[in-house]
C-alpha cells in the first residue's frame, strides 16, 4: 500500500483522519493527494502532512485509490464528473458518504466500477474509528484487501455481506458514539448536581467509560456477564440498574437503533428523488 496513489475527493474531517492514519502507517505523503472546495482546507493540509493537493481532474488523473469524501447531497455532481475526468480509467472508488448506496454508485460510475462503501465514525480522528465495508463485484480479493488497509490506519474495520447492512452499521457504530456522548453528557450532569466539581465529574465519566469498553474488548466474559459481576444483590449498581429497566432502556435503545436506520434507508430514497 506505501507505493500507492490515493485521492480525497473532500478534504474535511473524516478525509483529514484518514490522511493523517495513512501517513502514520507509512504512506508516504507524496503519495496522497486531496482537492476540496475550500482552499483553507487543502492549505492547511498540505501545511501540516505535506501531501499533494489539486482539482478532482489532478486525482482522477493520478490516484490509484479514491476516497469520495464529500457531503451526501453532493456526491452526484462530483461522481458524474469525476467519472468523466476518469474516462474509463481503472480505479478502486471508496465511499464514506452517508445514505449514498452502491447502487447509486454503480449508477454514475457504471456497473463495471470497483465500488467500495464504507461507514466508518469520528473516533476514527484518533485513530479509534470503526467502520463498515461492503464491496461490489467488480472489486478484487487484493483491491478488498487495500480498502481494509486503507480504513484500518484509523482503527477497526470489518466486511458485511450485503450493501442494506451497512445502513445497520450506520445506526450502530456509524451514529453509535453521539449515543454514548449524550450518556455520558447525563452521567456528568448529575454528578454536578450532586456536588462534584465540573473538572472531576468530567475526569470520573470519561476515564469510567474507556475504562468499561476496554474491559470489555479483553475480556473473555460477554458483556451480560461483565454487567452481572459488578451488580452486587442489594448494593449500589443494582439499585442504578433497576431504574435503568424499569425505564425501559433496552426498549428506548432498540427504538433509537431502528430509527436511526430507518433514516439511513431514507437519505438513499432523498438521493434517488433528486
Amino acid at each position: 500500500m506505501k507505493s500507492i496513489t490515493i485521492g480525497f475527493i473532500g478534504a474535511g474531517n473524516m478525509a483529514n483522519g484518514l490522511i493523517r492514519g495513512l501517513i502514520a502507517n507509512g504512506t508516504k505523503p507524496e503519495n496522497i493527494w486531496a482537492s476540496d472546495l475550500d482552499d483553507s482546507k487543502l492549505l492547511l493540509l498540505a501545511q501540516d502532512c505535506s501531501i499533494q493537493t489539486g482539482c478532482n481532474s489532478d486525482i482522477a488523473s493520478n490516484a490509484n485509490v479514491i476516497v469520495l469524501a464529500v457531503k451526501p447531497q453532493a456526491m452526484r455532481d462530483a461522481c458524474k464528473a469525476l467519472a468523466a475526468d476518469l474516462a474509463g480509467r481503472e480505479v478502486l472508488l471508496v465511499s464514506i458518504a452517508a445514505g449514498i448506496t452502491t447502487a447509486h454508485l454503480e449508477s454514475w460510475f457504471g456497473e463495471s466500477a470497483a465500488i467500495v462503501r464504507c461507514m466508518p465514525n469520528t473516533p476514527a480522528l484518533v485513530g479509534m474509528g470503526a467502520s463498515g465495508l461492503y464491496a461490489n463485484g467488480a472489486v478484487t480479493e487484493e483491491q478488498k484487501q487495500l480498502a481494509q488497509e486503507v480504513i484500518s490506519t484509523v482503527g477497526f474495520a470489518t466486511w458485511v455481506d450485503a450493501d442494506s447492512d451497512i445502513d445497520i452499521v450506520t445506526a450502530v457504530s456509524g451514529s453509535g458514539p453521539a449515543y454514548f456522548f449524550l450518556f455520558m453528557e447525563a452521567m456528568q450532569a448529575t454528578a454536578k448536581e450532586m456536588g462534584l466539581s465540573e473538572d472531576l465529574a468530567r475526569a470520573l465519566t470519561y476515564h469510567t467509560a474507556a475504562g468499561a469498553a476496554a474491559l470489555a474488548q479483553h475480556s473473555k466474559d460477554d458483556i451480560a456477564t461483565l454487567r452481572r459481576n459488578v451488580t452486587s444483590p442489594g448494593g449500589t449498581t443494582e439499585q442504578a440498574i433497576l431504574q435503568f429497566e424499569d425505564g425501559d432502556l433496552r426498549g428506548l435503545v432498540a427504538k433509537a437503533l431502528k430509527g436511526a436506520r430507518t433514516r439511513s434507508i431514507e437519505l438513499a430514497a432523498e438521493t434517488d428523488s433528486t
